[in-house]
């Protein structure tokens, strides 16, 4: 017994066997299902990333088997997701440029990261440390990432130019400049897209593969109306002098940026090996050859975004073809006469050295590599492991969050029992496996998981089945995907993101707590100004959340009690209640702790302050859940400060963990007998003392039944409801 569950506790699948044929089969129908709509969205959602599209169904194969197999979830798909692809690109892009080899070596690098802070939090059972990060931190977090992924997709909408800058937000305001270079087959090509997708949702039975109908109709069109019409040419091909010299210096200074890479990434090592060598001398000099480095590739980096803007406006027409098979292109308006064009508008799409791609259609997905993700170690360098380190653990919490969450709502109509941790090690694990087969970081899937819950799911085998599908497609089916547009892939993404967007959940925050809006609001601020460095959003809004937290268990609630008409005790000042001229009730609702002691100890103060005659003075503690030893130790001040003054100090209600620590500090005999169980009984004995003592009031000499009858008919602090005067 003891050696199953310990194999199930390493091999958490092994929980499903037996499998019934009948659950095999539900398992088989849902795997396949998933897969027609996961095919297309992976390819999206690698296009968000920054990588190859090929890349999105390698996330979607190594990581969903993982998955699937050490996770506690049995519906639960992992795969691509908009906002980690989203996050992988923002975390990625400052160090290299989109869809190159440098840019893939560091995205498996960050999956890798992602995997091991995972499953280290699994194994030692830290799966509660997502808590940190609030429901209103990730609600205005994800709102701001869908209008950010929304906006990313504009250039593959309308088929114009996207700066790349530290500024998101700025690549956009200079995007909305190029509307006018807007490509009109492709802007056709989304909207036909959107209209198709919206339509085919309304229609039951066409509505789960509704995307991949989409991509057959979008592709086929493409594939029949050449809708792509891309051609790789030699810069000695560009005929205008103004223009080929323009692009050679942008080439040139990108040449010596990735030189300048090579260096500052040989300095570095040498400093490290500087510093534990402790040769200060060397160490200085190489830091000073760094910031020179740092200094120039700045400079140059600036340089080429100036001449990126000036070269993303060039519109060129290309010449009749020459003797030699080459065709010479020509800036608009300067086609020399007699020359004839081809009729089309071209532009320059990518500059890669000493070769431009020019085009003058739309962008297609191309070619994918067939064949199975092959092994790839992650380059481990340690400058791109401490930059990467702090969004992987965002990352890590951000993906997780968003996997508990599905596979908790899902639990509930499976009736199935999850464990986070367990969770969280089958994410690590993913993403950890995914990293060695080329995938980037990857997490449990909203749609992915619901659909395998509709199609009937019924063990993780659902998603091995799916895996399988994929495998399917990268083996024998990538040929067909060549002429699907990417405009495509892009009103998938906006349709993904615009699930993100929840107005909805933001105003039912801001009503229930406008605390926990103004965190929302913070975050969703953050997130899109600072964007594409995601992480601060995520970071500020979770020490906003912390800080108004303590803030909040700072200044606890201290309310002055009074006997309402019913004959409970009640916050005087907001039921406008009558209180005692000898007692003073005060009730203190939460923790008592270093943080609080001196706003606790204010508060009974300033109460005796505003009651001189109080002879008794009575803690409520039943709203007191925990104690530590400032707390203990401040009211064991107070007691001793009041006993001088001639005032008695009881207390009422506490709790076992609050009397423990009284006993254990030798406070408990110190308060003696002023020690109650409820407030009436507390103030029938202060009554009687009151009573016994002979004291005056207004006055008089009351005894404790006059006090008793006295003070019930005023409606102050007396246990009995008397109305009988004697």
């Amino acid at each position: 017994m003891n050696n199953s569950r310990l194999m199930t506790r390493f091999f958490p699948f092994l929980s499903w066997f037996p499998i019934p044929s009948l659950v095999l089969r539900d398992d088989l129908m849902a795997g396949i299902t998933g897969a027609l709509v996961l095919v297309p969205k992976a390819m999206a959602y690698a296009q968000l990333s920054g990588l190859p599209v090929y890349f999105g169904l390698y996330t979607a194969l190594v990581p969903a088997f993982l998955g699937a197999l050490w996770g506690s979830s049995r519906q639960l798909a992992t795969g691509p997701v908009a906002v980690v692809s989203l996050m992988t690109a923002a975390a990625v892009t400052p160090l290299a440029v989109p869809m190159t080899e440098e840019f893939v070596g560091l995205a498996l690098l960050l999956a890798l990261l992602v995997g091991i802070i995972q499953l280290l939090l699994g194994v030692v059972k830290l799966g509660t440390i997502v808590n940190f990060v609030s429901h209103p931190v990730i609600l205005g977090f994800m709102n701001a990432a869908a209008i950010i992924i929304a906006l990313s997709q504009l250039d593959m909408l309308l088929g114009i130019p996207k700066g790349r800058s530290d500024s998101f937000l700025k690549d956009i305001w200079e995007m909305f400049g190029y509307l006018p270079l807007t490509h009109l087959p492709t802007l056709a090509m989304s909207v036909l897209a959107g209209v198709l997708m919206l339509t085919l949702k309304k229609v039951s039975f066409l509505a789960k593969p509704s995307v991949l109908i989409v991509v057959v109709i979008t592709t086929l069109i493409s594939h029949f109306a050449g809708f792509a019409n891309q051609e790789k040419i030699s810069l000695e091909q560009i005929a205008t002098a103004s223009a080929q010299s323009k692009i050679a210096g942008f080439a040139t200074n990108e040449q010596k940026i990735t030189e300048l890479m090579g260096e500052f990434t040989e300095k570095s090592t040498q400093l490290r090996a500087a510093g534990k060598e402790g040769n200060a001398r060397v160490a200085i000099n190489l830091n000073h050859a760094i910031n020179m480095l740092n200094l120039d590739m700045d400079a140059l980096k600036k340089a080429n975004q100036l001449s990126q803007r000036q070269i993303n406006r060039m519109e060129f027409v290309r010449g009749k073809e020459l003797s030699n098979g080459k065709s010479l292109f020509y800036l608009e308006g300067e086609l020399p006469s007699g020359v004839e064009s081809d009729g089309r508008e071209w532009h320059i799409k990518k500059i890669l050295g000493n070769k431009v791609q020019m085009s003058s259609g739309g962008d297609i997905v191309g070619t994918i590599p067939a064949g199975l993700p092959s092994f790839r170690m992650p380059k481990l360098d340690l400058d791109a492991f401490m930059v990467l380190l702090p969004a992987a653990m965002i990352i890590s919490l951000v993906a997780f969050m968003e996997s508990i969450s599905m596979a908790k709502a899902m639990a509930t109509k499976s009736k199935q029992l999850i464990d986070p941790n367990q969770e969280l090690i089958g994410q690590g694990v993913a993403n950890l496996g995914g990293a060695f087969f080329q995938a980037y970081p990857a997490c449990g899937s909203f749609t992915g998981s619901a659909i395998n819950l509709q199609a009937g799911a019924k063990t993780g085998f659902a998603m091995v089945f799916n895996g399988l599908f994929v495998g399917v497609t990268l083996l024998f089916l990538t040929p067909y995907l060549y002429d699907l547009p990417k405009a495509v892939l892009a009103v998938i993404i906006l349709f993904a993101a615009s699930s993100l967007l929840t107005p909805t959940a933001i105003k039912h925050t801001w009503q229930a707590s406008h605390i926990d809006g103004v965190v929302v609001g913070v975050t969703f601020a953050v997130t899109l100004l600072a964007a594409p460095h995601l992480d601060k959003g995520i970071m500020v809004g979770t020490f906003l959340s912390l800080g108004l937290f303590l803030y909040h268990t700072m200044k606890p609630r201290v309310a002055i009690l009074g006997r309402s008409p019913d004959g409970s005790l009640r916050d005087a000042r907001v039921n406008k209640l009558p209180t005692s001229a000898i007692v003073t009730a005060i009730r203190f609702d939460g923790r008592l702790y270093f943080a609080n002691v001196a706003y606790f100890e204010d508060a009974v103060l300033h109460a005796i302050a505003d009651n001189p005659g109080t002879k008794y003075i009575l803690i409520v503690g039943d709203g007191i859940n925990d104690i530590d030893s400032s707390g203990e130790e401040v009211i064991h001040s107070v007691m001793e400060r009041l006993h001088e003054q001639g005032i008695v100090m009881l207390f009422c209600g506490l709790k076992k963990q609050v009397l423990d620590v009284f006993r254990a500090t030798g406070l408990m005999s110190k308060i003696g007998e002023h020690h109650y169980a409820t407030a009436d009984l507390a103030l029938e004995a202060i009554y009687n003392l009151c009573g016994a003592a002979g004291y005056r009031v207004d006055g008089k000499n009351w005894c404790a039944t006059e006090c008793h009858s006295r003070f019930g008919t005023q409606g102050y602090l007396c246990p009995m409801q008397c109305t009988n005067s004697k």
